[in-house]
């Protein structure tokens, strides 16, 4: 059993809650590192919930987060668990790789450095 799925009791085939594992958090850190050295950034937050675990960014802490990027361990089949979506409910990205989803945030990192 793996980090990200708590399961309730021995047996049970349902996750209790999904979070973001150490390697998924320590990509997340890197890019929110960058982003909070540009200036782009200032806080962050994590929820882990029963379908999905949600980190989220905001440019001040009490207004409405820029951006969700969301892990739902259910569509890794489909679409792929990781998607990243802007402030207005749009999904900007959507894959089964978390770096190449991130993609989308450091390509707005390199427009605002120019």
């Amino acid at each position: 059993m793996s980090f990200d799925q708590v399961q309730p009791f021995p047996g049970s085939s349902y996750p209790q809650q999904v979070a973001f594992d150490r390697r998924e958090l320590s990509v997340i850190m890197t890019l929110y590192g960058r982003m909070v050295a540009a200036g782009e950034w200032r806080d962050y937050g994590i929820a882990c919930l029963r379908d999905l675990a949600v980190f989220s960014v905001f440019r001040r802490t009490a207004e409405h987060p820029l951006y969700r990027i969301e892990k739902r361990p259910k569509l890794r089949q489909r679409q792929g668990q990781y998607s990243v979506v802007g402030m207005d409910g749009h999904i900007l990205k959507r894959g089964a790789d978390l770096k190449t989803v991130l993609r989308v945030l450091e390509r707005k990192l390199i427009r605002s450095v120019d």
